[in-house]
């Protein structure tokens, strides 16, 4: 059985601030949310709509993590960040979906698959699930995820937009 993939805060919000959080699906039929992340994205999220879409999808599960292996806790990541490398970690062939530069650095010294948010979109358009990996990198930013002009024009690139 593959592993589910797991997902750190940022990505969740922003795709769900854009109304993409089912392109998490492309990645796995099941995700795996970290308690950690899952209270981060909740906390004071009293009827964010965010908050309500974890709620309607149960192919998103909130899992408990074990403690995180010395290795990851010497990056000195945040709560979440190290909650989703140690899933990831401890459950081979899970990815690790999550933006952040210093998390990212860690699974690539590590050898923790990853996967950032724009990736997630340039699978879906890869795999016909979305017409347009513009649009939607468009309404992830307008949904509060940096992505530079650069970035983002390298990645569309990558799939003939």
């Amino acid at each position: 059985m593959v592993e589910p993939p797991a997902v750190n805060a940022s990505p969740v919000i922003c795709l769900g601030r854009a109304g993409l959080l089912d392109l998490l699906q492309v990645e796995a039929r099941r995700i795996a949310l970290p308690r950690p992340v899952a209270e981060e994205v909740t906390r004071g999220r009293r009827g964010d709509e965010v908050a309500a879409a974890l709620k309607s999808r149960p192919w998103i599960e909130v899992v408990a993590c074990p403690l995180p292996p010395p290795e990851i806790v010497a990056w000195d990541l945040d709560p979440g960040e190290t909650a989703v490398l140690t899933w990831a970690r401890m459950h081979p062939g899970s990815v690790a979906i999550l933006d952040d530069r210093e998390a990212r650095r860690c699974a690539k010294a590590l050898g923790i698959p990853l996967r950032g948010t724009l990736g997630l979109v340039l699978l879906a358009r890869r795999r016909g699930v979305i017409a347009s990996a513009r649009s939607a990198a468009d309404r992830l930013r307008a949904g509060g995820l940096y992505l530079s002009d650069a970035v983002v024009d390298e990645a569309l690139g990558l799939v003939g937009e």
